[in-house]
């Protein structure tokens, strides 16, 4: 589905031009007399009025070739063809407005490296005629040096001193507002009479047509170099667990279309990984993808599962756009099980590759597409275990009917270059993958999808995880209810037994510190009893401690600026400022409150620090 082309109405320039050749047919002066040999005198046998007669019947021919070109210096070309040898068009350049200056988007005719080049910019209050023109809206006629000269005393030499007699400035035009301004220069003087200013007020409008297209292109292409340029790494994946990825864009003239992947880190310390595929291969589509996408992220970040995560991917997306709708596949990984939680959209089924290379397509339960019937989101969730040195790749359609292929024989082509080489060669994999979905036909463009649909890839592997020495594995559970106040002691002294041998006494006072505040706002701001759950994982010098607090409440707490002497606000604040990581998940009954913090030697200094 590609992006919307402005074309110019039907007849638009016709009506003109009849009116500018009943103005020629006024203004035509009486024939040249004959000299001797019986030729005229001017126009080189031609009548003056059968000439210019010709010239507007050129530029009627031409003058939607002009509007429909594609880029503003193939139309500059195209219009300095239309003028016959009596209205000779010389040279020509088209500035932008913008930022209040005039800046140079493209020339005809001038020498490259002249006074107005590519990196020309010229601020709009300075005595210049485009410059005049950009703030008035009004055209500049000079017929000649003198004129020039006259009217624009401290600019005129710009052009006057290039062999140049005469100049016409002209506004381009979009939806009411000058976008820029287009210059006409001729060698010989002219005397823009009424129906060849009209003439040129034409060409005009045809110009701001193939400007406003192409400032529509860069703008998609700045936003597709962008959102590519997002997806150019996936993040680096948990202990036990290594990604690959790969993004080729649509042939389509886009860097970027609906198609997506993303490797997202959860607050419980698994890993999520999301691909999926937004209908159609234009900027919308690109837009779309992208809101989707953080949308995704957001979800997974607060802690939902994959069900609950495509259930209100769906509903976001429907209030987007009704009309257009995605596929997607989410995994909620666990590094230390190999474990993963996946609910699928209507999205191509992944493949598993196990070490001796053998491939299988690996049938996941799923629901309809994102978007497409609201209500009924329904999303179960399939449990698969991925064992030591398998690989689970996903992907989008493209990669599997890329070059004409169906879903059959596509799938046979990715299992046949899937299979081979050594499975610590992840990266290789997806190079080969690529490589043979992509392998360029004769005057094709290499890395670029052949049959206008983007691709996505994603491989996960599981990693042989060897025995680490030292690695002390702590845990404490307790509960404080509500009338238990004196619980607050117990648990700090319970946490600090935890970390009886933490290299950093500060960080331990730290963590009491939060332990207590996260306990405390369930004690003070719920009714509820507060649970609390401490983890120490890790090789000692370098553990982690990860500390839950939940408790069944709805109401999410806020990150507040407490005013000096306030009583309350003060915890989520702490939380930020000396807490590694921290963040708050809902859960399916009440919610999660939880930071962890990186054990330090006694010379470093970090987050964890107390203060």
């Amino acid at each position: 589905m590609g992006g919307e082309r402005h074309e110019p109405p039907p007849d638009e320039f016709e009506a003109e031009l009849d009116q500018i050749a009943e103005l020629n047919r006024l203004e035509t002066p009486p024939p040249a007399p004959q000299d001797g040999r019986g030729s005229r005198q001017a126009g080189e046998g031609v009548p003056p009025g059968e000439a210019v007669r010709r010239r507007d019947a050129l530029l009627l021919s031409a003058g939607h070739t002009v509007a429909e070109s594609d880029s503003l210096d193939e139309a500059l070309r195209l219009v300095a063809g239309l003028y016959a040898p009596d209205f000779p068009m010389d040279a020509q350049y088209v500035f932008a407005t913008g930022d209040g200056s005039l800046t140079a988007l493209a020339q005809y005719g001038f020498r490259p490296g002249g006074v107005i080049d590519e990196g020309f910019r010229m601020p709009l209050t300075t005595g210049y005629p485009a410059a005049e023109v950009a703030r008035t809206g009004r055209s500049v006629f000079l017929a000649s040096t003198q004129e020039y000269r006259a009217a624009f005393p401290a600019t005129w030499h710009m052009s006057a001193r290039k062999g140049l007699n005469a100049w016409a400035f002209l506004p381009l035009v979009t939806a009411g507002r000058v976008v820029g301004v287009w210059l006409a220069a001729f060698r010989s003087p002219v005397a823009f009479t009424k129906s060849e200013r009209a003439l040129l007020s034409v060409t005009g409008r045809m110009i701001a047509q193939v400007h406003e297209r192409a400032r529509a292109g860069r703008a998609e292409l700045a936003l597709s170099r962008g959102l590519r340029q997002s997806m150019r790494a996936a993040g680096p994946a948990l202990t036990g667990l290594s990604v690959a990825t790969r993004y080729v864009p649509t042939g389509g003239g886009l860097m970027v279309g609906g198609d997506w992947y993303d490797s997202i880190d959860l607050p419980n310390g698994r890993l999520a990984l999301v691909i999926g595929d937004v209908q159609g291969h234009d900027v919308h589509a690109a837009g779309l993808m992208a809101q989707l996408r953080t949308a995704v992220h957001a979800y997974a970040a607060e802690g939902h599962g994959p069900d609950a995560v495509l259930a209100r991917a769906s509903r976001f997306l429907t209030t987007l756009d009704e009309d257009r709708f995605a596929t997607c596949l989410y995994i909620e990984a666990d590094p230390s099980t190999g474990n993963l939680h996946i609910a699928r959209a209507g999205h191509p089924h992944p493949v598993l590759r196990m070490p001796d290379g053998t491939c299988l397509l690996k049938h996941i339960s799923g629901g309809l597409p994102l978007g497409l019937m609201p209500g009924e989101e329904d999303y179960p969730v399939d449990i698969l275990r991925l064992h030591d040195d398998e690989v689970l790749m996903l992907c989008t359609d493209g990669l599997i009917e890329n070059g004409g292929h169906d879903m059959y024989s596509g799938w046979v082509r990715v299992r046949d270059a899937f299979s081979p080489g050594p499975v610590e060669d992840l990266e290789g994999m997806a190079d080969r993958l690529m490589s043979a979905v992509l392998s360029p036909e004769p005057g094709a463009r290499e890395g670029v999808a052949r049959d206008g649909d983007d691709i996505a890839l994603l491989l996960l592997r599981r990693d042989s995880v060897k025995p680490r020495a030292e690695v002390d594995q702590r845990r404490l559970v307790l509960t404080i209810g509500q009338d238990q106040g004196e619980g607050l002691a117990e648990a700090r002294a319970e946490l600090k037994a935890l970390l009886h041998d933490w290299a950093r006494p500060d960080q331990v006072d730290t963590a009491v510190l939060l332990a207590t505040e996260l306990l405390g706002n369930v004690l003070v701001h719920t009714d509820q009893d507060g649970s609390l759950t401490a983890h120490v994982t890790g090789e000692t010098g370098r553990r982690r401690l990860l500390v839950e607090v939940m408790d069944r409440g709805d109401e999410l707490p806020h990150q507040r600026t407490p005013v000096e002497l306030a009583s309350s606000g003060r915890g989520l604040l702490l939380l930020d400022i000396l807490a590694d990581q921290w963040g708050v998940r809902p859960e399916p009954e009440g919610k999660t409150a939880w930071f962890a913090l990186t054990e330090a030697s006694p010379g470093e200094a970090g987050p964890g620090a107390a203060v």
